[in-house]
């Protein structure tokens, strides 16, 4: 099993992040032509109750697994890992058995009362069963990570996504003609098969390349797990602390939201399509960089752990400076394109750029929460996992109030949402740099955030010449797609000329090694 560097790993997890969000964009471009607004909204509005769930039973675990997995890797402890699978798949087997039930005995509830819809019912008991299928899939991913091998992973991310976009036509299609909340469910069985596929590929690859017998005295390491449990805990605790702010933040703003539109008068048919078009069609082009920050937050968390363990500082600030301008390089260029060419880009996408207002209003300060992932990692390798869940609290809280706030405002409504969504984007982000400068004194260095301006500010003229220079090139995907590529080929330009990326990084890639 090949152990990859840095940059290396996180290359690989990147490959897989555009790969899988390419074709989770051509999933929603499906659901989205075949349910339109409404089955979007009901959709997502079942979506922040999964990943609540997913979170309590998880419960951390895989970010605990990796860093304990990863020390007795170092030390060749092999009984210790087998301890830490034990351990892990028990509190998570039990946890997914709870909330699973439990999901399913609530659905009515929560989608009649708390959600205001209770189409909604359907697609929460489609989806409940991918809940044990994660939680399996979760341990084995953090043995992989703790033992820095992120290929698995990568893999399995594809074939998940592979899966749903070859089921999830078939399902919508045959359960339409029953109503739009059954289609809606119908997109959750695809989910939950792709999971499902997914798990069987990351158990073929531990049992192809295993060096332990996970059966052989399973029971008396499971006796014996206690001390391996409060191991595990020390990390898991804090970290799904802040998990769950975030978790149930997005668990409670569906419900906000719809309570809040109702106070302004909107009706529920309206407010589930609004709400539609905001998280399944703005969000998820927002998001789209994600997929960059999360893979360097995931190669981040060991690299800063061992510097710390050696007493090495300097690597630390210099790791978190190099994931915040690789993230920043990744999110400029996204944000510019979404900004000036949101309309074009929403019409070829979903037949429909009604949310394009969204992009306008989010998009430029959008450009921060490319940053919190990493940041937050950092906090998490630095014992610093406290702070960041008492951030991820303020700007929660900050966020719902302004939500309720402008959403009850029939002059803002959803678009008071959208205000709220980057306030509480803004907050977390910042909050999180300012920790991180108080515990280590990190500092961004001046010629470093002057770079960011020149780039940001650049950028964005050329977007908006290339604009004005090729007025009709939205009215074809072919033109328009010829016009993303020049500007991205200026853009990268720019990244060089500028030493966003630098000449020591591209040389610890495979394709530019010395030989």
């Amino acid at each position: 099993m090949s152990k990859q560097t840095f940059l290396q790993g996180t290359l690989i997890l990147i490959a897989a992040g555009m790969i899988t969000r390419v074709l989770g964009f051509v999933n929603r471009i499906v659901v989205a032509r075949i349910m339109g607004e409404e089955g979007v909204g009901l959709y997502m509005m079942a979506i922040p109750t999964l990943v609540l769930v997913i979170t309590l039973t998880q419960f951390g675990l895989p970010v605990a697994i990796s860093k304990r997995v990863a020390e007795a890797e170092a030390t060749g402890d092999l009984q210790k890992i087998k301890k830490i699978l034990v351990t892990s798949l028990l509190v998570t087997g039990v946890l997914s058995i709870l909330f699973t039930t439990g999901m399913i005995m609530l659905a009515p509830l929560l989608s009649h009362t708390l959600l205001t819809d209770s189409r909604t019912m359907y697609p929460l008991l489609a989806i409940s069963p991918i809940v044990p299928i994660v939680a399996i899939s979760s341990v084995l991913r953090g043995y992989f990570q703790g033992r820095q091998n992120m290929r698995p992973q990568a893999y399995s991310q594809v074939i998940e996504q592979i899966v749903r976009i070859s089921c999830v036509a078939l399902f919508t299609n045959m359960l339409l003609p029953y109503g739009v909340e059954f289609a809606a469910a119908g997109a959750m069985i695809s989910v939950v098969l792709g999971e499902f596929v997914s798990l069987l590929y990351m158990i073929y690859m531990f049992k192809t390349k295993k060096r332990i017998r996970l059966r052989m005295g399973f029971m008396n390491y499971v006796k014996e797990g206690k001390e391996t449990l409060q191991g595990l805990m020390s990390i898991a605790l804090p970290t799904t602390g802040s998990r769950m702010v975030g978790s149930l933040s997005f668990f409670f703003e569906p419900i906000v939201v719809a309570q809040s539109l109702a106070i302004a008068g909107v009706q529920t048919v309206v407010a589930t399509k609004q709400y539609g078009e905001l998280t399944g069609y703005a969000l998820p082009l927002l998001l789209l960089p994600t997929f960059i920050t999360q893979s360097l937050s995931v190669a981040l968390v060991p690299n800063i752990s061992e510097a710390e363990a050696k007493g090495n500082q300097q690597l630390t600030h210099y790791r978190i400076r190099q994931a915040i301008r690789l993230s920043f390089a990744s999110g400029a260029l996204a944000t510019v394109i979404l900004t000036i060419f949101a309309h074009p880009i929403l019409t070829f996408m979903y037949g429909s750029g009604n949310a394009a207002p969204f992009l306008y209003v989010m998009g430029p300060l959008f450009l921060l929460l490319y940053f919190q992932a990493p940041l937050q990692a950092a906090l998490q390798s630095l014992d610093l996992a406290k702070a960041a869940m008492w951030n991820s609290l303020i700007g929660a809280l900050v966020k719902f109030a302004v939500m309720f706030t402008l959403a009850t405002r029939e002059d803002f409504g959803i678009m008071g949402v959208a205000i709220a969504i980057v306030v509480g984007v803004v907050l977390v982000t910042l909050l999180h740099l300012f920790t991180l400068m108080n515990a280590i004194q990190f500092k961004i260095p001046v010629a470093d955030l002057i770079k960011m301006v020149t780039l940001f500010a650049t950028t964005w003229l050329v977007g908006t010449f290339l604009n004005n220079l090729f007025p009709g090139a939205a009215n074809s995907v072919q033109s328009f797609l010829l016009l993303l590529c020049l500007y991205t080929a200026v853009y990268i330009v720019l990244l060089f000329a500028l030493r966003f990326i630098t000449k020591d990084e591209l040389q610890q890639l495979p394709l530019f090694k010395k030989k």
